[in-house]
C-alpha cells in the first residue's frame, strides 16, 4: 500500500470513530425530565386588555377573570374598581352567568 492509500484508511477510521463515538454519546445520555406544568409555573396573571378607563385580567392560577372599571363620569386615570368576575372553568356550557360587585359609593 502506498502512502496515499494508509493516510486516507486512517482518515476514514479516525471519522468513524469520531461519528460511533458521538452516536455512543448522544443515545446513552440519561433521560431528561419532562416539563412540569403545574399550575407554580407561568405568570400568575394576565392581562387581556386596557383601555386606561378599564382593565380586564385572568387569574391564570384559579382560571378566573376580573374586570376593572372607573366610575361613571369619572376621567381616564381614576382608580379602576372591581365590577365583576367570571369562573373560566365553565367556558363551553350554554351559559356562563358573570359574579358582579357592587361598588362602594
Amino acid at each position: 500500500m502506498n502512502r496515499t492509500g494508509v493516510s486516507r484508511t486512517s482518515l476514514f477510521l479516525t471519522v468513524g470513530l469520531l461519528a460511533v463515538a458521538v452516536i455512543a454519546v448522544v443515545c446513552l445520555q440519561p433521560a431528561r425530565a419532562q416539563s412540569d406544568a403545574s399550575p407554580g409555573t407561568g405568570p400568575h396573571f394576565s392581562i387581556v386588555e386596557t383601555q386606561g378607563h378599564n382593565l380586564i385580567v385572568t387569574d391564570n392560577h384559579t382560571n378566573t377573570l376580573y374586570f376593572y372599571t372607573v366610575d361613571q363620569n369619572k376621567e381616564v386615570g381614576s382608580e379602576l374598581k372591581l365590577r365583576g368576575r367570571i369562573d373560566l372553568n365553565q367556558v363551553g356550557k350554554p351559559i356562563i352567568k358573570p359574579v358582579t360587585h357592587k361598588s362602594e359609593q
